[in-house]
């Protein structure tokens, strides 16, 4: 379940930083990672996810994030 919730939050982040995602399965990947990313985030402002929309919500902001970062990588 939470690799099925990761790849649609990998795709939703790479529908939310449009022009800075790294092809479909690129951020599928991404969003599984931003879980984990996601899940620590939440934890430290000591806020959970509950269920699946929140755990689609947690994993969904640590993909952007990541992508975020991971694209001002790639530019330099």
């Amino acid at each position: 379940m939470f690799i099925l919730i990761g790849i649609a939050a990998g795709y939703l982040a790479g529908q939310i930083m449009k022009g800075k995602g790294f092809g479909l399965w690129i951020n599928l990947l991404v969003g599984v990672v931003g879980g984990f990313l996601g899940g620590w985030i939440f934890s430290l402002l000591g806020l959970s996810g509950g269920g699946i929309i929140g755990s689609l919500i947690c994993a969904t902001v640590g993909a952007v994030v990541l992508l975020f970062v991971l694209s001002l990588l790639k530019k330099k």
